[in-house]
């Protein structure tokens, strides 16, 4: 078992032998990082999560407070959508949240909330389920989440998305619509939650 173990170690150690050792690139990344926790440049970071979102097959509307309902309406489309209270815009046609069961919420078409905050680096939104982000159940059951963030609400990194979190709070990630893979790797949206995500981002 020795001889073995020896024979990898120094497989190992020769590999190593001619590898690049440099941490060039690593001071580059810690630079840029440290740069966006700094708060240089949240323009690029708003920008940064908008792409990164749109990666997970999303779709990032922007625009400016005065036009985030005429957002929502264009992202519905006409779908009959529910809302939780304290959304604080106004969505036509819209079925207020009054504890509809998972088999009322699957019948409805779409849901709309708003956020904690979005994590540029991963295009993560974060719901703390407050005022406008409603209970869990909403954002997991109708196949279409309308999404709103304020860019003032982006933080650069997990590790920012955390310091600003309540841990006393039950949170939802969100990385893009619901999908899962099989062994084949072929994905299926819609499984664990909405097929679809529309994000307004705001500011």
């Amino acid at each position: 078992m020795s001889g073995a173990r020896d024979e990898i170690l120094g497989r190992v150690r020769a590999a190593l032998e001619g590898a690049d050792r440099s941490v060039i690139s690593t001071e580059r990344s810690l630079r840029s990082l440290l740069d966006h926790r700094e708060g240089r440049d949240h323009a690029d970071l708003v920008s940064l999560f908008a792409e990164r979102v749109e990666d997970y097959r999303a779709v990032v509307v922007r625009c400016s407070e005065t036009e985030v309902e005429r957002a929502i309406s264009d992202a519905l489309s006409g779908a009959l959508a529910v809302v939780p209270e304290g959304l604080g815009w106004y969505v036509e046609g819209a079925v207020p949240d009054t504890g509809q069961s998972a088999a009322e919420l699957d019948a409805i078409e779409a849901v709309v909330t708003a956020s904690t905050l979005g994590i540029a680096e991963t295009g993560t939104i974060v719901l703390t389920h407050g005022a406008g982000e409603g209970r869990r159940a909403l954002s997991l059951v109708p196949d279409l989440h309308v999404c709103v963030v304020r860019a003032e609400d982006v933080v650069a990194d997990v590790p920012d998305a955390i310091a600003r979190l309540d841990p006393l709070r039950p949170q939802t990630w969100i990385s893009g619509p619901s999908a899962t893979s099989d062994i084949e790797l072929d994905r299926v949206e819609g499984v664990h939650g909405p097929r679809r995500l529309h994000v307004v981002v705001v500011g």
